[in-house]
């Protein structure tokens, strides 16, 4: 019998296209390739009787050229705060073993460089958000100001980690990624953020 599951709550990503990125369209990369860094809070989670509220998960992709033509080198990581149940509901459900929404993900991804637990310090002000990983990574966002200084949002995108939510389009103030080989330092290029939910 396949595990109930459900989680909800905020994530965002910075890539290094130019904003808005156009893999979301389904259109080749800004620059010829993608580097992405994914990051998910949970504020409300279960997978059976494990309870996941709280935790954090963050996922580094790469993607050598077109994000649907080409195999993905991936990297995830689990909050440290999990416990070895906790930890593994968090391992299935974002490399999408699990199933839902992520699964869809796994026929790209050609190889998974590492999975890991680590200290994932998820924020959120306002229209920002920040992410960080010590010795490993550091993402920070900031809405990008639309007319009348309202969001810029986007909706039914046809390729997106987070179906069914508005996203709101984004500048990153920086990315930043070390490990597995990638040094990845850029600054004023693509971000999203809007709400998640996924369930099994």
């Amino acid at each position: 019998m396949e595990t109930q599951w459900k989680v909800a709550g905020t994530y965002f990503e910075a890539c290094n296209c130019e904003a808005a990125c156009p893999c979301v369209f389904t259109s080749p990369p800004t620059d010829g390739d993608c580097k992405a860094l994914i990051g998910w809070h949970i504020d409300r989670g279960t997978f059976s009787d494990t309870t996941l509220d709280g935790l954090n998960a963050a996922l580094f992709a790469y993607a050598p050229g077109h994000m649907l033509q080409t195999k993905w080198k991936v990297a995830l990581y689990v909050d440290e705060r999990a416990d070895a149940q906790q930890m593994d509901a968090l391992t299935k459900i974002f490399s999408g073993a699990a199933g839902g929404h992520l699964s869809a993900l796994t026929p790209l991804i050609g190889e998974v460089l590492g999975v890991r637990s680590a200290a994932i310090d998820y924020r959120l002000e306002g229209k920002q958000r920040s992410l960080t990983i010590p010795q490993v990574a550091q993402m920070e966002i900031e809405a990008m100001p639309g007319q009348g200084g309202e969001d810029v949002s986007l909706t039914r995108i046809p390729f997106t980690p987070v179906p069914g939510y508005p996203t709101v389009v984004c500048r990153s103030k920086r990315l930043s990624f070390h490990d597995h080989g990638f040094d990845v330092e850029i600054s004023k290029k693509n971000g999203f953020y809007s709400p998640f939910s996924y369930q099994s």
